[in-house]
């Protein structure tokens, strides 16, 4: 058995293949590490799952498109199956239980729970993996057919956690228990936590040991009935911010092109685009709503102002964006927290920030 280079080293290797979209020296990769003796778990999580998070790295900078995104991800998929049915890679024989590993509704970043869903494999259990964007409803009726140990939801998108919520309510009402992960439930599960998930877990080895911790099944008498989970939604904020979304899309636009003269120059694409961005702050701010974080809204401001930066659009677009929204919203006290908070965090991230407009609303 020859000598496995070190996985980092792999990783590197990999990463230029799926950047030049060589799918065949993708797999030689994974095939030469297998007979090197790199096991099948470590290639997975130390390998291809570093390799994904660089993608995201490298399309966040603008460095690579998004059509090159999609590729490198396809390719990272098709090593995940070459890997999965490599008969040196084979499984434990044992049999843990059964498990359900599913995006949540609405999710189409579907390879980390493949991840997730092959290193428990390996370890034993037999897994249904459903893929991504699965209807509760539908997740639910499996769950029915094939009586499993726990679900496995992964969300990579916060804008998903009230779909989570839904999610994870229904499986806790029939006795199954929730075990949450992804980066949608925040860096350290605190949305999780929020949503009553029975567990979270950063990575697969972190769902490996949940699994043990919840390796039996709830007593019926003892589930927990989902009653005023999220208090705070009784001032009906969150309802009434999604239910007007269109409009508050539509109305901000036309505000921003009052005071920016120069959007009315735009050409259809660009006017949409600046509706799709209008649209991702309405979404963000309402899922800010549903779980009371202020961070969630936040950090969306600041990560979309990095992605701005990369691509040469100067950030105060968003503070005015923040700023036509505070006036639709001017009865919402909980909206407005959030909308100042948003500015205040955008002008502490980007230094010398001038917005040239009137930002009393947001007081």
């Amino acid at each position: 058995m020859s000598h496995a280079p070190a996985p980092s080293v792999l990783a590197d290797r990999l990463w230029h293949a799926v950047a030049e979209g060589d799918e065949h020296a993708a797999a030689r990769i994974v095939i030469t590490s297998v007979a090197a003796g790199v096991s099948a778990e470590t290639l997975l999580l130390e390998v291809i799952a570093p390799v994904q998070a660089r993608i995201g790295v490298e399309w966040a900078a603008d460095r690579i498109t998004v059509a090159q995104e999609h590729a490198a991800t396809a390719i990272n998929e098709r090593v995940i199956a070459l890997l999965a049915h490599h008969p040196d890679g084979a499984p434990d024989t044992g049999h843990r239980g059964r498990v359900i590993v599913t995006c949540v509704d609405g999710e189409w970043h579907a390879l980390p729970a493949r991840l997730v869903a092959e290193v428990l494999v390996l370890h034993g259990w037999k897994v249904d993996y459903l893929g991504a964007q699965t209807p509760t409803p539908h997740l639910i009726a499996h769950l029915h057919r094939v009586n499993p140990d726990a679900v496995l939801l992964s969300g990579s998108i916060p804008t998903h956690l009230p779909a989570a919520h839904a999610a994870i309510t229904a499986c806790q009402a029939v006795g199954v228990p929730v075990l949450a992960g992804g980066r949608a439930f925040g860096p350290d599960g605190r949305y999780a936590r929020a949503l009553h998930a029975d567990g979270w877990a950063a990575d697969a080895r972190g769902a490996l040991a949940l699994l043990q911790k919840h390796s039996s099944r709830p007593d019926p008498s003892t589930i927990r009935q989902a009653v005023d989970d999220l208090p705070h939604l009784a001032d009906q904020e969150y309802t009434l911010v999604t239910r007007t979304r269109a409009t508050l899309v539509k109305q901000a636009l036309a505000n921003l092109e009052d005071r920016v003269p120069a959007m009315r120059d735009y050409s259809d694409l660009q006017r949409e685009r600046t509706a799709e961005d209008l649209a991702h702050i309405v979404d963000f701010l309402a899922t800010a709503l549903y779980v009371d974080d202020c961070d969630l809204f936040t950090d969306f401001l600041t990560w979309t102002a990095d992605i701005l930066d990369a691509r040469k659009v100067p950030a105060r677009s968003l503070a005015a964006a923040l700023e036509v929204l505070a006036e639709q919203l001017h009865d919402f006290p909980r909206s407005l927290h959030l909308l100042g908070q948003g500015t205040t965090a955008l002008h502490q991230h980007t230094p010398g920030l001038v917005t040239h407009y009137d930002t009393s609303a947001l007081a």
